[in-house]
């Protein structure tokens, strides 16, 4: 299998076989062999049924009907799963993303790279309420993740399969993939991509998802600065919080047995002990990461490393 395009698929009945058919239109004029995987994640119109009726008569599609709704992460990982193609697609199922763009994003993979992403150049959403705020968000990301693209909520992305295999997806990540993939030490880039406007349905997105892309970033930046050594910043605040404790420690200390002077009524002797207790917690926290972290890779025999190639003379 060359491809498997990965659909999450939520309500989207009126797209699905519009949006197979471009698919197919898209790919006719290649020589691909590829499987189109639409996962449908709790749909409570009837996409479920549509999805069944197509699986059933086109050999191409692959339908996986998850039990409730889960989110986009657990669907596309779901799709992840069970792709077999040495490229994997991911694209949303509103039409808005352009299945003619896919050979575009398969001749950028063929110049060496391991993630190719969409570009909605010309973005077809509300300026208001979706552009700005999408704007602001790509600009923070790029900074505290060090991967600079200019739309990380582009759904349209290329990845090679070995990959995805080194990727572990949970919570809301998906929005994160070329971040986590570059912890993985891949190489990246973006192309400008078509985006139409939506034609049926409803947006599934809203302003209120900007606190879970924050707390979603934090993990991130977690992930990429202190996955393997998390001591290193508990560890640093800890002494930090321990030696300011014990310098001020050391002050009460002098007041109350050099100066014969009472502390008991100072504030900075609760202070002293809480900054005291806190340092004690945050190393405690991070010997606790340390013990995870080994727990973790060595459950999973996950090296801490990746080999992009060898060679060797033969």
């Amino acid at each position: 299998m060359d491809l498997s395009l990965v659909i999450p698929i939520y309500n989207e009945a009126e797209n699905i076989p519009l949006l197979i058919g471009a698919i197919t239109e898209g790919l006719k004029d290649t020589s691909y062999v590829y499987e189109i995987i639409c996962i449908d994640d709790g749909s409570i119109d009837n996409s479920v049924e549509i999805l069944k009726d197509i699986a059933k008569t086109n050999p191409h599609v692959k339908a996986i009907i998850l039990r409730r709704n889960y989110g986009q992460t657990p669907a596309i990982a779901a799709g992840f799963e069970n792709a077999t193609g040495k490229v994997i697609i991911t694209l949303d199922g509103d039409l808005q993303n352009d299945p003619a763009d896919i050979p575009l994003l398969l001749n950028k993979l063929d110049e060496g790279y391991d993630l190719v992403s969409g570009w909605r150049k010309n973005r077809q959403d509300n300026t208001l309420t979706r552009l700005l705020p999408s704007k602001i968000a790509n600009g923070i990301i790029s900074k505290i993740t060090g991967v600079k693209l200019n739309d990380y909520g582009c759904s349209l992305k290329a990845y090679r399969s070995e990959l995805i295999a080194d990727l572990n997806l949970y919570g809301e990540l998906h929005r994160f993939l070329p971040a986590l993939a570059y912890i993985e030490g891949a190489k990246i880039t973006e192309i400008p991509v078509n985006h139409h406007a939506r034609r049926f349905g409803k947006s599934k997105y809203g302003l209120d998802r900007t606190f879970r892309v924050i707390m979603d970033l934090l993990t991130v930046f977690f992930i990429k600065k202190f996955l393997t050594r998390p001591m290193h910043v508990f560890g640093f605040f800890g002494l930090f919080s321990l030696i300011i404790g014990v310098i001020i420690g050391t002050y009460l200390t002098f007041l109350k047995l050099g100066l014969g002077k009472s502390i008991a009524d100072r504030p900075l002797l609760i202070l002293c002990v809480l900054l005291i207790l806190t340092g004690v917690q945050l190393f405690c926290f991070g010997l606790l990461g340390e013990l995870m972290m080994r727990t973790y890779h060595e459950s999973q025999q996950r090296p801490i490393y990746r080999i992009r190639e060898i060679i060797k003379d033969c």
